[in-house]
C-alpha cells in the first residue's frame, strides 16, 4: 500500500514538471520589452549635450562646502 501511494505521488510531482515546462518561448518570455537605453550599455548619443565645468574655482567650491558644514554644526 505504501508503495503504491509513493508512486502515485511521483507521478502527480511528474506530471506538475512536465507541465510548468510547456509553452512557447514567447509564451514565457515578459510581455513588455525594457527600452535599450534602460538595459544596456549601448551609446546615448547627445541626448543630454555637452558637458560643461560647474565649479570652476576650486577654492568657492571648497569654501561653500565648508560653510555648509559649519552651518549644519551649529
Amino acid at each position: 500500500m505504501r508503495s503504491r501511494q509513493w508512486i502515485e505521488i511521483a507521478l502527480v510531482f511528474a506530471v506538475a514538471v512536465l507541465a510548468s515546462g510547456c509553452g512557447t518561448p514567447r509564451e514565457k518570455t515578459a510581455p513588455c520589452k525594457r527600452p535599450a537605453n534602460l538595459s544596456s550599455y549601448a551609446s546615448t548619443g547627445d541626448e543630454c549635450g555637452p558637458m560643461i565645468s560647474v565649479n570652476a574655482d576650486r577654492a568657492a567650491a571648497l569654501a561653500a562646502i565648508q560653510d555648509l558644514v559649519s552651518v549644519e554644526e551649529e
